[in-house]
């Protein structure tokens, strides 16, 4: 199935039914009263997050979304039906825009979350609610409303515990296919990855207890990216929602040194946001078993020196990986514990005054 990661769609929720004159009616007799009955409501729009997908690759097939128009009354006094409901799943973690305004309405964060985009209109009236003692015969009703009607953009941004950056061919999607199951494409030419991808990392260290994180892959990036080079950019929106960010340097490179590679990957991302390259980050450097230890200890030194972590693996032999999946693991609940802390602390304090009454 094609990755697609933004996409525009038309969503109509149904109008309301109308309401209808009716009297009640007998051999000989007209007009004994109003039965009129009341129009349905129509259907609403509502997107589903769900679990089950991860692109919104299943929507470019329909342009417009419409949900069931309400019922229009009977007599008697009976109401029309309610029209029902549309429910589009789209993948957790898609964020919805109102393509006309700009403005965010929502976001679907869990398996489950519901959010309604679209209005269903109100239920006509029928001619019951006009009566007064003055007006027995009432021929008033009111018709169903009109649904709501908006165009909406739809964004898909994955979530991810861990987010891979770096250049092409630095060993992302290898490291990636070595610590998960996950099966990116991987071969010794540039952009290999041309989609994101997930995979989940499980530690376990025989105690019974299996600890996870959730680890994304996007495209790599190249100098210049922020000017529209390669095609990482684009998919940099999915390491935004991102607890730590690994910066995978590939240490054997002849192109650049590994703090030259570090810096350019800092500015690229600063470039696209400050809130990304903000985020807590470590550095793992790849291919380390083709250098000597030496030289693996000095490309080290300006790194550390320049307040980063920094972890020396090799994807392809396996050197370095349980130390990296724990220490991953580690950095991502004490980023989670610390934003956890913060909401606590930034939400208003509720008091409760209680009256002490004693003798």
């Amino acid at each position: 199935m094609k990755f697609i990661d933004s996409i525009e769609i038309l969503v109509k929720a149904g109008r309301g039914g109308h309401g209808i004159v009716s009297f009640m009616a007998a051999k000989g007799r007209a007009k004994l009263g109003p039965d009129g009955g009341d129009g349905g409501t129509g259907g609403s729009v509502k997107l589903l997050g769900t679990n089950r997908l991860n692109t919104l690759s299943s929507l470019r097939y329909r342009a417009i979304y419409g949900a069931e128009d309400g019922v229009r009354g009977g007599s008697n006094k009976c109401r029309g039906a309610c029209g029902e409901d549309l429910i589009i799943p789209v993948p957790v973690g898609t964020v919805v825009i109102d393509a006309v305004t700009g403005e965010t309405l929502g976001e679907l964060l869990c398996d489950g979350d519901l959010l309604q985009v679209a209005k269903g209109g109100r239920h006509g009236l029928g001619n019951t609610h006009w009566v007064k003692p003055t007006h027995q015969a009432p021929e008033e009703f009111r018709p169903g409303g009109p649904g709501e009607e908006r165009e909406l953009k739809l964004e898909l941004k994955l979530l991810a515990d861990v987010g891979l950056a770096g250049f092409p061919n630095a060993g992302k999607s290898t490291l990636l296919s070595r610590v998960s199951a996950a099966r990116p494409k991987i071969a010794d030419y540039p952009f290999t990855t041309l989609v994101p991808n997930l995979g989940v990392v499980e530690i376990d260290d025989g105690d019974y207890v299996t600890r996870s994180v959730v680890m994304a892959d996007v495209p790599g990036l190249l100098e210049g990216a922020s000017e529209g080079r390669g095609l990482g950019l684009q998919f940099l929106k999915h390491l935004e929602r991102t607890s730590l960010i690994a910066y995978v340097i590939d240490a054997f490179s002849e192109e650049r040194t590994p703090i030259e590679a570090l810096e350019i990957l800092k500015v690229e991302l600063a470039n696209f946001s400050s809130e990304l390259a903000g985020k807590r980050s470590v550095v793992i450097l790849n291919k380390s078993d083709l250098i000597c230890a030496q030289t693996l200890a000095d490309a080290m030194v300006p790194i550390v020196a320049a307040g980063y972590e920094v972890m020396a693996i090799s994807a392809v032999s396996g050197q370095g990986l349980l130390a990296l999946k724990r220490r991953l693991y580690d950095l991502v609940t004490e980023e989670k514990a610390a934003l956890a802390a913060a909401d606590e602390a930034s939400s208003p304090m509720i008091v409760s005054r209680r009256a002490d009454h004693h003798a």
